[in-house]
């Protein structure tokens, strides 16, 4: 039996052609399953944010597509949607648009007696990230990260 994580990567090679004849971003997919159901999510984004339209497109010639292919044994549930704006940072493209702007941080350990806590981004590379509260830069290992997303909170 395959791995979510091998139909991750082929859902992946098969949404990317589709993605970029429409100049669409790929931000995410995940093959989970919730309440006994299987789920092949795939997250697309775009300069301007994703409409319902956008996501017929891709859902349709995707579905095309893994018809064909029909690699996945179980039953599931395809959706297609945008990943909102409290998605996660996690390609280098995300923390490139997020440097200087306020980030949310969860911690898998406290530090400093916090598991939780908002700063602004400062600079990231493959296995750190560095950020600033009240002036006080802080770097973190991404290991050590469970979520950072943008923060909305002012």
């Amino acid at each position: 039996m395959a791995t979510a994580k091998q139909y991750e990567d082929k859902t992946t090679a098969l949404v990317t052609p589709i993605l970029e004849e429409h100049g669409f971003e790929l931000v995410d997919v995940e093959y989970v399953k919730e309440a006994g159901t299987w789920y092949l999510r795939a997250f697309i984004d775009k300069p301007g944010g994703i409409t319902i339209d956008d996501c017929e497109v891709v859902s349709r010639a995707l579905s095309d597509r893994l018809d064909e292919e029909d690699f996945i044994d179980d039953a599931y549930v395809l959706e297609v949607s945008s990943p909102g704006l409290t998605r996660p940072l996690r390609k280098p493209k995300d923390f490139e648009r997020n440097i200087g702007k306020p980030v949310d941080i969860r911690l898998f350990r406290a530090v400093g007696g916090r598991k939780e806590f908002t700063a602004d981004l400062v600079a990231y590379t493959d296995t750190t990230v560095t950020v600033a509260e009240d002036g006080v830069e802080q770097e973190i290992e991404r290991k050590n990260i469970s979520l950072i997303r943008q923060s909305f909170v002012e």
